[in-house]
């Protein structure tokens, strides 16, 4: 499939914010005009007990001053991985503009009253699977994971679905964001913002 990119300006030295987020703003409300991709699409990376690293495709719910929010299974191997482990990376990657965005920094669970309140916004189905899927578990047939969704919607029928106790968020503070913009010959900008004692620091790189 062919992306057509949107003609964007490029990263200059002398207009970049202070911080990231702004400027991870603009890249993101640039990236929602394509209707056609999900610019919230995220590879959130994670390490296990064993060191070894694992990758997957999660969904950006919410972002601002305090960190960026994704939500899970805790039970599932990322959400093992971050409570064990409370370091993690996220990967933005919006082929339509030429812009990839990678976040790095600590984890930390986010209220329950906040995972409550998007767990209530969610889908009917989205919520009874939450309580059906034992993710990351083995399956032994597509019918068995059928048969949970089954009882679980008639356990909750004619009431609200509650959040389940092993399903909640996790919020990503930032100490680290690189900018990459896609440039001619390969020559691309490369922006990195890193955080010390409260304060962060802008460097450009070598593409």
């Amino acid at each position: 499939m062919t992306v057509r990119r949107m003609k964007l300006d490029n990263l200059d030295d002398h207009h970049l914010p202070a911080a990231p987020l702004p400027l991870f703003d603009r890249w993101y409300a640039a990236a929602r005009e394509n209707p056609g991709h999900d610019p919230s699409a995220m590879t959130l990376s994670t390490v296990g007990a064993d060191g070894r690293p694992a990758g997957r495709i999660v969904l950006l719910k919410q972002h601002g001053a305090d960190g960026f929010v994704f939500y899970t299974n805790f039970a599932s191997r990322k959400g093992r991985e971050l409570s064990a482990n409370p370091l993690a990376a996220l990967t933005f990657w919006w082929p339509w503009l030429g812009r990839q965005v990678r976040i790095e920094g600590s984890v930390v669970k986010v209220e329950d009253t906040e995972a409550d309140a998007y767990f209530a916004s969610r889908p009917r189905a989205s919520q009874i699977g939450a309580w059906a899927s034992r993710q990351s578990e083995p399956l032994q047939s597509r019918e068995e994971l059928e048969r949970a969704v089954h009882e679980y919607t008639e356990k909750f029928a004619g009431r609200d679905v509650p959040r389940p106790p092993h399903w909640s968020g996790f919020c990503l503070a930032p100490g680290r964001v690189e900018f990459w913009h896609d440039r001619q010959g390969r020559l691309h900008d490369r922006i990195i913002y890193t955080l010390h004692n409260g304060h962060w620091s802008i460097q450009r790189l070598n593409p």
